[in-house]
């Protein structure tokens, strides 16, 4: 997933970004309200983790804005209030959850994979298309029974693809969505990984199709 996490702790957001990169998502870190406002006018994101106070703001009054926007972006609100009317409040407000710092990773790992469920409709986050069942937060693939090992990039672009089977996608907005904007990579990365993915899911009844001067999309044989 892309997350956009707005924190302005340089420690806890490092081991917030680096961990998450360590499993293969990408993450745009925000130190203030005003970055963050410019990551999300660039970019769409998956999951925004969210602080509340803020250098140049009140992190509510950028989630009520959020919302107001009628943008549904996930957002796990991170702070150190843990009182229940502070919980009501940032819930009420538009807040898909909310975690109390100090934090175990695995539970903020865990509040994530719960929120893309409860956005999918699903109990689980497997998804099936043709003979492929996908889990992105697992990071599993399985073609029939057989199991299929696939690398960070080529999980996350999958995790694409199965976002919006049929749909579309062009190399830039394939671009923005696998990598940071302190990654410096081309649109000729995109066709080295959507390469390296046609041969791992080649026995499946999927294949992802070049659609010339648009993109690619995932469709059935």
């Amino acid at each position: 997933m892309r997350f956009l996490l707005v924190e302005d702790n340089a420690k806890l957001a490092t081991s917030i970004a680096e961990r998450l990169t360590l499993d293969g998502h990408v993450v745009d870190h925000a130190a203030e309200i005003s970055t963050a406002e410019d990551f999300i006018s660039t970019a769409d994101y998956d999951m925004i983790l969210l602080d509340i106070m803020l250098p140049d703001g009140d992190g509510r009054d950028f989630l009520n804005e959020h919302r107001g926007r009628q943008d549904d972006t996930p957002v796990i609100v991170l702070t150190a209030r843990s009182e229940v009317s502070d919980r009501v409040g940032v819930l009420d407000l538009g807040a898909d959850d909310y975690i109390t710092k100090p934090f175990d990773f695995s539970e903020l790992e865990a509040r994530c994979r719960a929120v893309m469920r409860r956005k999918s409709g699903g109990v689980t986050n497997a998804k099936r298309f043709g003979d492929l069942v996908f889990d992105s937060l697992a990071g599993t693939l399985k073609i029939g029974s057989k199991t299929v090992s696939l690398r960070n990039k080529e999980l996350r672009l999958l995790e694409i693809f199965f976002s919006a089977p049929d749909v579309i996608f062009s190399k830039t907005k394939l671009v923005d969505r696998l990598f940071s904007y302190d990654e410096d990579v081309s649109e000729n990365a995109i066709e080295v990984y959507v390469a390296r993915l046609r041969r791992h899911i080649s026995s499946s009844s999927v294949q992802i199709i070049t659609v010339r001067g648009l993109g690619y999309r995932l469709s059935l044989t």
